[in-house]
């Protein structure tokens, strides 16, 4: 039996998600803006479910739904919902985004989303946690036509992806009415190169705010950054 990942206010079942809970999902859930309060959020790919978890402990929206294609993450999704604080707020669909942005007419006033982002071939000899991996299972173009249709005229759109993607991702973004207005870059520790950029996009063109964070000064040992970012949620924070 795997014992669930203990946040400080909800726990996280993951035994039978392809995509464990990893310091990304985690970092965006606590990174993405809340100004001004929205009533409704969207997770794109929710997997475990952990993303919208953050959101329903950080925000009074009345609705919080995620979508999520693989079935055995579906199914762990709702059971997370289910057992959560929040339960009343989440809501899973066990749905592909293309699917389910011809069948939604509501727009959402926050997106999130931490896609399946490794467009290069991987296999890891586990066929779903590599399709959860590879960008094939969810290509940014088709992640940001669908975000671009869901998202309200005032809404605000939040993903984690690698560092090397943030110039081409951001100019697929703009063909879509997506415009940046915030970025952090995310490195490991003061010597490592970024590995991730999270993003914040709206409709509306602004002079986007640029910084950066580090997680660990060294081997666990967080910088107080990444600390403040992460201690509502991480119990030993």
């Amino acid at each position: 039996m795997n014992s669930p990942f203990k946040f400080k206010q909800f726990e996280v079942h993951q035994d039978r998600c392809a995509m464990k809970i990893g310091t990304d999902g985690v970092l965006l859930g606590a990174w993405t803006s809340l100004e001004p309060q929205p009533d409704s959020i969207l997770d794109i790919g929710a997997g475990t479910g952990l993303i919208a978890l953050q959101m329903a402990q950080r925000s009074i929206a009345e609705t919080i739904d995620a979508i999520e294609l693989d079935e055995n993450a579906y199914e762990q999704c709702v059971e997370n919902f289910e057992t959560s604080p929040w339960s009343d707020r989440l809501f899973c669909y066990h749905a592909g985004l293309d699917e389910f942005t011809d069948e939604i007419e509501d727009n959402y006033d926050l997106i999130v989303s931490n896609p399946p982002f490794y467009s290069e071939e991987v296999t890891s000899g586990d066929a779903s946690r590599d399709k959860a991996r590879q960008n094939i299972s969810l290509p940014f173009n088709e992640l940001l036509e669908g975000v671009s249709k869901l998202l309200s005229k005032k809404g605000l759109f939040s993903v984690i992806i690698p560092f090397k993607e943030e110039a081409e991702f951001i100019n697929l973004a703009n063909e879509f009415g997506l415009y940046m207005v915030r970025v952090t870059r995310v490195k490991g520790n003061p010597n490592a190169d970024f590995k991730r950029s999270m993003l914040e996009f709206s409709f509306f063109k602004a002079k986007p705010e640029i910084d950066e964070l580090t997680i660990e000064l060294e081997r666990q040992q967080y910088t107080k950054e990444y600390i403040s970012l992460t201690k509502a949620f991480y119990i030993k924070m």
